[in-house]
């Protein structure tokens, strides 16, 4: 069930492809909350990349709230599901307090938006 593709010629860092891969199959449903997922050693030899590189990946997921490790039962996918979407809500709500704040309009904050997601 725990399939994911790393491109070793991709400039996007090993790491951070796994870290989305876990997160993209967490968001549709392949990786429920409670999913045992592999050790990092066993991760790693599956996937062909150094075991710190899987550690980094899994130590991101565990801050962003994604996987929980339970000391030697090993890491699971968080009971509390896909934290990605509450924390891009609250940036997006604590952006437009931001611009509020700052008397900007709305057709200028999403130029602000498009700017940034462009660059």
């Amino acid at each position: 069930m725990f399939s994911i593709a790393i491109a070793h010629d991709s400039p996007v860092p090993p790491y951070e492809q796994l870290r989305m891969g876990v997160i993209a199959q967490v968001r549709s449903g392949e990786l429920t909350a409670g999913t045992k997922i592999p050790t990092v050693r066993a991760l790693a030899a599956e996937l062909g990349l150094a075991p710190n590189t899987v550690a980094r990946a899994y130590r991101e997921l565990e801050a962003d709230g994604v996987v929980e490790t339970r000391g030697r039962q090993g890491s699971f996918i968080a009971s509390t599901g896909d934290p990605t979407k509450d924390a891009a809500d609250r940036a997006a709500t604590d952006y437009v307090s931001a611009i509020r704040r700052l008397g900007l309009d709305d057709d200028t904050a999403l130029g602000y938006v498009r700017s940034a997601l462009e660059s």
